[in-house]
């Protein structure tokens, strides 16, 4: 049985369907109450809250584990996977963690390499769905308001990473490795605007923010720290954070989806 934290979110509820589908038993963690396909066990927990993992993990052999702060003491999570059965965990972090490490990013990861449980490191870049946060401008004024409109970056899918998920926690060869999971090409945000627009069939104007507007913006929904460092590498990102990673294709067989595939399958969100 395979127990997938974060169930609710944008990788997790792709990752529970994309098990289902292959027939594997899941149990979907959450933190409040959520509806999931049917054979899906729910288990309410809180990562933060190690009295509440014990059942939560109960009966499962391999781990899906996403937590929202890589500050967050990992050990006794780990610590309750492994008293539970549980032998392979799949951890996402972040590309970060080799393009910008810091000793918390490196130890968040260290927590799984010195678990002794099987592991495996899933690193993405940046989120096709950040760009949600344009859909009620989008929605309302057909505008993208964003800073640094001409700097590109490879932003993947969410639904990829929960793809190269699936495939570590039901394949063999995956134990051991680590995976930078990024789309299949630079896209800026200006391009982004115009895929929006042709995936709901009208013009959106892209309108060029100011650093400093752009952490109003977005302090609204992050904490500080966290607006400094998306600001810093979306615009200014290095050599690392602008490379083309394989591992999706390597891991799928398919080249990772275009942002133009993620804004037409959510173009509902933009309507």
């Amino acid at each position: 049985m395979i127990v997938v934290t974060g169930a609710t979110g944008n990788i997790g509820r792709p990752l529970v369907e994309a098990l289902t589908t292959a027939g594997e038993k899941v149990v979907a963690v959450s933190r409040g109450d959520a509806a999931f396909p049917d054979g899906v066990l729910h288990r309410k927990a809180d990562l933060a809250d190690t009295a509440t993992l014990k059942s939560a993990f109960e009966g499962g052999g391999k781990l899906f584990l996403l937590t929202i702060d890589p500050e967050l003491d990992h050990a006794p999570i780990l610590e309750a996977a492994a008293a539970a059965g549980i032998g392979h965990v799949v951890l996402v972090s972040s590309e970060r963690v080799v393009t910008r490490p810091t000793p918390a990013l490196e130890a968040f990861e260290r927590a799984v390499t010195d678990s002794g449980l099987e592991w495996t490191i899933l690193r993405p870049g940046g989120f096709a769905s950040n760009s949600l946060l344009w859909a009620e401008s989008v929605r309302k004024e057909r505008k993208v308001l964003a800073p640094f409109g001409d700097v590109g970056l490879p932003v993947i899918d969410p639904r990829d990473i929960a793809h190269v998920a699936a495939a570590a926690l039901t394949g063999d060869g995956h134990a051991g490795k680590a995976y930078l999971l990024t789309g299949p090409a630079l896209i800026t945000p200006r391009r982004q605007a115009e895929a929006i627009a042709a995936a709901i069939g009208e013009p959106v104007q892209f309108v060029e923010q100011r650093r400093a507007e752009a952490y109003a913006q977005l302090a609204r929904f992050w904490p500080d720290h966290v607006v400094e460092d998306t600001l810093d590498i979306i615009g200014n990102p290095n050599a690392a954070e602008q490379e083309i990673s394989g591992d999706v294709e390597r891991v799928l067989g398919r080249p990772a989806a275009a942002f133009a595939d993620w804004a037409q399958r959510n173009a509902a969100a933009f309507r």
